[in-house]
């Protein structure tokens, strides 16, 4: 080869692989169970000592090398949820122990261990089943149950989560009235949990005054965020995709619109990136992966996010600080740089009561550090080889005695796996006394810094030729950098209603829309003058977007509260929307609404060809009367029970009556109604059984590939398969409304 003359790595593989030839096709192997072992991850901990006596520590062994149990809460804040929670207890727990004594061959279904009801998750909303994710979805005596956590998951009535992930934000404790952020935000399980707490007081807010800002530095993560918080149909969500460590000032101005200032958070949530050892039970591909390395890479990110979160915080506000890691480079040396940096204006609190029945360990006030392959051990910065003063800090080591006493570590909360049959995870509670002598907040500053940044990107972007300015400056060899690669999508923008918006008097006169319904917090994702969905956001949300939907990528907000669908007989273009209603019911006048009876929602809820919708006639007449009075168009189904009250939206047709709503919906309805839902209920197992003997014999080895492929997805997949299924359905409804 040519001195100089690089090699072409494509080439240098097709030779080597012309060498050694072809591998065996893996495919073919069994599959082989991942060895629950690593030997440094046993040796490190157990020279933490982050376990008592060697008898704990054999049962923390025992219990990290076994798979994790299902847990699920239910959404508390929604007006049925008692009534969900007694059907659960009392028809599903039923169906599981059932279940569980035919897969374990056992003749008595009391020998079968109940559901533990979570202690110290609020108002007994939280269940942890002894089954694990794989025995559900593989155990045709569990389809039903199965069915149950994907159809009531998706319509937005429970969420399956580990359940040491549900502590953080518990211990946050929001209020309808807090300013929230959620810094490293996605799935988005903790966020959904704090936006069912800021709706926890219905009965004193229409809309709460404040949200939640959910943020997250991966692109696509976020769009994985909007699905999993979309569930719960908050106007007061606004999801943004930025770099959380430098997550910038964000504008506000006061109700006259005139004075602005920089937005501060009176609670926030930093559940940061970490090496994930606490999850080992769920994700056992950890044992193969885990080292040090990680730990000692992640310890910088985690401290940049927890700092620019204290700077963001309002004084007086709390802080969360949480990892699913155990290890203590991740956890308390993070938590003890940050108090000794903030100069005692933030302070460590001890928030245990808010969950009773917690079995915790306080946090660990001595710790080493080691070599990534743990054969060396330290335990001052001083004792650290040169070689090595990159990768390992002063910063990750325990403060002296006197100092460490003064931060109380001891208030941060570690839960092991054996101690309640969970995962590993880690919580501090930080609450803030002053302002930090590193935060900025200057509005002036502030908008300064984005006009030199403004000016800075329109310089760059074009040369007086008129050429990048990347391609102007270049070298003899060509361009000497390469532009940036912006990630993600483009978003559509954010067109709020104007005051003389024509669409608004249309929609106003038709459902009587009250005076406190604010109109300017309709908005569009389009800027035709033909909407097609207008969306609804909270005013604090309206005014966050206006201000800083320049400084910030903004993915998602508002909830979905009309959609266009024209129809002859109709005086008005848009029906409401289940997503919105939620919100919109409160503002809506007695003109467009329906009280039914049960066998007459039950009734519409059955019938599932929108070609071929209820008569009015086959209803009661007390609900015929009512339709008599009202014209053509969408409206409002109400039906009152003794512990529940439901709303669902229908359509008015000529001579007919319909439940407009989707079929997890649906099915959720009907099972609150004590309908029959059997129609509804899946049984993949009969169904193999039943396609196979149509098939014949020649085709059960595909049968077999497709049903392992279906066990090795993961339940989350399952939920979002049902979005495409919606749609379709809405647009099959919108063709038939002229029925």
């Amino acid at each position: 080869m040519a001195r100089g003359k690089k090699q072409n790595p494509f080439a240098a593989r097709k030779r080597q692989k012309r060498e050694i030839g072809n591998p065996p096709d893996r495919r073919s192997e069994p599959y082989k169970e991942i060895e629950r072992d690593n030997a440094c991850f046993i040796k490190y901990y157990q020279m933490q000592q982050i376990c008592a006596s060697p008898e704990e520590w054999q049962q923390f062994l025992a219990k990290i090398r076994d798979n994790l149990p299902v847990t699920f809460r239910v959404t508390g804040f929604k007006d049925e949820a008692k009534a969900l929670l007694k059907i659960i207890e009392t028809q599903m727990f039923t169906e599981y122990m059932r279940g569980v004594a035919e897969i374990n061959g056992l003749d008595d279904v009391q020998q079968v261990e109940h559901p533990l009801c979570l202690p110290w998750y609020p108002n007994g909303m939280a269940y942890q089943l002894q089954l694990t994710r794989k025995d559900i979805r593989r155990s045709e005596p569990l389809h039903r149950l199965h069915n149950f956590l994907i159809v009531e998951t998706a319509a937005g009535n429970i969420s399956r989560q580990e359940a040491v992930s549900m502590i953080p934000p518990v211990v946050l404790d929001v209020q309808p009235t807090d300013k929230v952020l959620d810094m490293c935000a996605a799935p988005g399980s903790k966020t959904a949990q704090l936006i069912e707490a800021l709706h926890a007081a219905p009965e004193q807010h229409k809309i709460p005054p404040g949200f939640v800002l959910a943020n997250d530095v991966d692109n696509n993560r976020c769009y994985m965020l909007v699905h999993q918080a979309k569930r719960l149909n908050s106007p007061c969500l606004l999801v943004t995709n930025h770099d959380s460590s430098f997550f910038p000032n964000l504008v506000t101005t006061d109700a006259s619109g005139g004075n602005k200032s920089i937005l501060k958070f009176d609670k926030i949530l930093c559940d940061v990136p970490c090496s994930g050892d606490g999850t080992l039970r769920k994700n056992p591909d950890i044992w193969m992966k885990w080292n040090l390395a990680q730990a000692y890479n992640l310890h910088g990110v985690q401290y940049r996010i927890v700092r620019r979160g204290a700077e963001m915080l309002e004084i007086g506000g709390r802080l969360v600080y949480s990892t699913c890691s155990m290890n203590p480079i991740e956890n308390e040396a993070v938590v003890q740089r940050i108090i000794k940096d903030a100069d005692g204006a933030l302070e460590l609190v001890d928030a245990s009561h808010l969950v009773p029945g917690l079995k915790h360990n306080p946090g660990m006030r001595h710790w080493q550090l080691a070599t990534k392959e743990v054969d060396t051990i330290f335990s001052n910065f001083q004792e650290v080889p040169e070689t090595l003063h990159t990768i390992i800090r002063p910063a990750m080591f325990p403060l002296p005695e006197a100092e460490m006493a003064t931060i109380g570590i001891e208030k941060c909360m570690r839960i092991l796996p054996h101690m309640q049959d969970t995962g590993g995870f880690f919580v501090a509670i930080i609450e803030k006394r002053r302002a930090l002598s590193f935060e900025k907040n200057d509005v002036q500053d502030l908008e300064q810094d984005l006009e030199k940044e403004q000016e800075k990107a329109s310089a760059s972007a074009s040369q007086p030729d008129g050429k990048p300015a990347e391609e102007a400056k270049s070298a003899p060899w060509g361009p000497q950098r390469k532009r940036r690669r912006l990630h993600g999508y483009k978003e559509d923008p954010y067109v709020f209603f104007n005051e003389q918006d024509s669409d608004y008097d249309a929609l106003k006169q038709f459902y009587q829309l009250d005076e406190a319904f604010n109109k300017r917090c309709l908005l569009t994702r389009c800027q035709t003058e033909r909407k097609k969905n207008i969306y609804y956001c909270s005013e604090m949300i309206r005014n966050l977007v206006l201000n800083n939907e320049h400084n910030i990528k903004i993915i998602n907000t508002g909830v979905k509260t009309f959609v266009r669908c024209e129809n002859r007989h109709t005086l008005n273009p848009y029906r409401l929307a289940q997503e919105g209603l939620q919100t919109s019911n409160a503002f809506i006048g007695h003109c467009r609404r329906i009280q039914v009876e049960r066998d007459d929602l039950i009734l519409l809820l059955n019938c599932q060809d929108p070609t071929k919708p209820p008569s009015t006639h086959d209803l009661k007449p007390e609900t015929q009367e009512r339709c008599k009075e009202l014209c053509v168009g969408s409206c409002i189904l109400k039906y009152v029970d003794e512990s529940f009250t439901l709303f669902i939206v229908g359509w008015r047709g000529t001579s007919s009556l319909r439940a407009y709503v989707a079929k997890d919906e649906t099915v959720h309805i009907l099972r609150m109604l004590g309908g029959d839902v059997s129609k509804f209920e899946v049984n993949k197992y009969e169904a193999a059984r039943n396609k196979e003997a149509a098939n014949g014999d020649g085709e059960k080895e595909t049968e077999k590939v497709k049903e392992a492929e279906e066990e090795a997805a993961d339940d989350a997949a399952e939920d979002a398969t049902r979005t495409v299924e919606q749609e379709q359905k809405q647009k099959q409804d919108e063709n038939a409304m002229e029925m």
